[in-house]
């Protein structure tokens, strides 16, 4: 059974305590090693983080001035390592809604509509994997030997994601983990095959350590 792990202001744990957690992202599993023993436990769970952009929260801000030097800006950001942001799927950033804003009704999809989708795409991927000998439930699952099977592409869509991948020099792990999100978001328009507009949307989920940590 998975859980969700939420990091609130993620840069502010020690950088030791964020490292631990790239195995278990990896593997689904953690080893406690001590002197005379060591121990594996199951560690299967959702990682969501929330961080501001710099100490202060105001840069990039369109009502606020930034009071940080560009120092501390990236000693901020350089608590948090390539290696780790690699192994996050989704990276979002998230700007302030204006008060009249949240005032209106009606304007946003609401909840119970988006879980119909939620429920409907996870129905999909129950059938895709009904069978899967190695256990396989959901897209996130996915290992690099079957994810070429599961996630059925387009010509326009491999050349996007390929040509994303040069331009934006993503690792492998990167691509497997766009390419196993463009699959759930096929699943959730209730497409058979991931298109352009699946990848184009899986890419920009990427972008965003580009803009503050490349």
């Amino acid at each position: 059974m998975a859980g969700v792990l939420f990091l609130d202001e993620l840069p502010e744990y020690r950088r030791d305590v964020l490292e631990a957690l790239r195995q278990p992202l990896e593997d689904g599993f953690v080893t406690i090693a001590r002197v005379n023993a060591q121990s594996t436990y199951p560690a299967n769970f959702v990682l969501v983080c929330s961080m501001n952009p710099c100490p202060c929260g105001n840069l990039g801000s369109r009502t606020q001035p930034c009071r940080c030097t560009q120092a501390a800006i990236r000693r901020y950001l350089n608590r948090i390592s390539g290696p780790l942001l690699d192994r996050i799927d989704m990276h979002i950033e998230v700007e302030s809604i204006p008060a009249e804003r949240l005032s209106r009704e009606g304007e946003e999809e609401c909840s119970a509509d988006i879980r119909k989708r939620v429920e409907a795409a996870r129905e999909i991927q129950r059938r895709r994997y009904a069978d899967d000998p190695d256990g396989i439930r959901i897209n996130a699952q996915l290992s690099a030997r079957n994810l070429n099977a599961a996630c059925k592409t387009s010509d326009e869509a491999h050349q996007l994601l390929l040509l994303s991948c040069e331009r934006l020099k993503l690792s492998n792990r990167a691509y497997t983990r766009v390419l196993k999100v463009a699959r759930t978001i096929a699943d959730l328009a209730g497409s058979e095959r991931i298109e352009a507009e699946h990848v184009s949307e899986a890419v920009q989920y990427r972008t965003l350590d580009r803009k503050y940590w490349g």
